[in-house]
């Protein structure tokens, strides 16, 4: 059984001043906003605020959804959200405080960007009396408890819990050398300098044998490239030991990652531009990481422009756009990258960004 456990928090800490008395977002006030819930009671402001949290903490568990990359990789702990609650009690500025990666931050910002579509209208702060700007902090704990050994995918039951993994005969190192050698370029590609990054899913059941699950194609290569990709990937079939599970053989889920490089000479110019485009864009990535925000997205944006039509790189500075709150440009890169590659990974997101 899976739960998902919530805690509502507020922040505490300085204020921050924008020069104008009006314009101040308060950490702390006298009192502080609230949920738009048990306002009618006739009681004391702290069992209404007492009740307003837990009628969002209803709120909220009813509309999250827990990650499935989260639940596969085993991620547990606590995301954090934050916005300001307005004088009028709009809510504004929101962003991911803290993500712990699988898609939970966005999940736990969908939450609030959905509040704000639905307009509802909190209880605001107020200090002296008059309604303030209040930074408020919002903790979703995310945990998984009995959680299932497998997943249904389709009809197949793909497991995610081993007692001993699926492993290539020759390990990693053996079944990228593998690759390298089943993956035929398509001799059309060169017309074009067709190049880019196909992923395939690949199914490996019990028996030992390969089915395909699933293709991302982000570069848009089309067919010739699927079925090379495809072909490669089915190739590996006798090459693995399959994953056990409580004494007996189970079927398990593989990503492999398949790159296509031009084979012709003419292509040599844009295939070094293309590989560097990739090199600046890990590296902006890492700059963000490391807190460089400005030098980080200039290099993003340099490789997007260098490759407008690589749904990887729209995904990496589409995610940038979003844990910076710059809604408009994260949904131009995360819809032209679902439009590139098909990817829906971000559908949930999408509707509420793209306002």
């Amino acid at each position: 059984m899976r739960i998902l456990l919530l805690c509502l928090g507020i922040a505490t800490g300085a204020l921050t001043a924008f020069g104008q008395t009006d314009t101040t977002i308060y950490q702390v006030v006298s009192e502080m906003p609230r949920f738009p819930a048990c306002e009618r009671l006739d009681t004391t402001l702290a069992a209404k605020q007492q009740c307003a949290n837990q009628v969002m903490l209803q709120y909220v568990y009813e509309r999250i959804v827990y990650p499935q990359q989260a639940i596969n990789e085993g991620i547990q702990g606590t995301a954090v959200v934050g916005f300001v609650v307005e004088p009028d009690g709009t809510l504004s500025t929101p962003r991911v405080v803290r993500d712990l990666g699988g898609g939970t931050g966005l999940a736990a910002l969908a939450v609030v960007l959905q509040m704000m579509e639905e307009g509802i209208r909190w209880v605001p702060g107020k200090l002296d009396g008059r309604p303030v700007r209040v930074q408020f902090t919002l903790p979703i704990r995310f945990k998984l408890e009995d959680p299932l050994p497998y997943v249904l995918v389709g009809r197949d039951t793909v497991y995610t819990q081993f007692d001993t993994e699926l492993t290539f005969k020759g390990g990693p190192e053996g079944l990228q050398t593998f690759l390298d050698k089943a993956l035929v370029y398509p001799e059309s590609g060169n017309d074009d300098c067709g190049m880019g990054q196909i992923d395939i899913q690949v199914l490996v059941e019990q028996s030992g044998r390969v089915r395909v699950l699933d293709v991302t194609d982000f570069n848009d290569l089309g067919f010739d490239f699927w079925y090379a990709a495809i072909a490669a990937a089915i190739s590996t079939e006798g090459q693995w030991t399959p994953a056990t599970y409580q004494g007996r053989a189970v079927n398990t889920a593989f990503d492999l990652s398949l790159s296509f490089i031009p084979t012709t000479a003419g292509c040599n110019t844009i295939t070094d531009l293309y590989i560097k485009a990739h090199d600046t864009a890990n590296a902006g990535a890492a700059l963000i990481s490391a807190g460089d925000t400005a030098q980080g997205m200039a290099k993003l944006t340099a490789a997007v422009e260098a490759f407008p039509g690589d749904a990887q790189l729209r995904i990496l500075r589409g995610q940038a756009y979003l844990n910076q709150n710059q809604l408009l440009e994260a949904c131009a890169d995360l819809s032209e990258a679902r439009r590139i590659a098909l990817v829906n990974w971000f559908d949930s997101v999408l509707d509420l960004i793209c306002r």
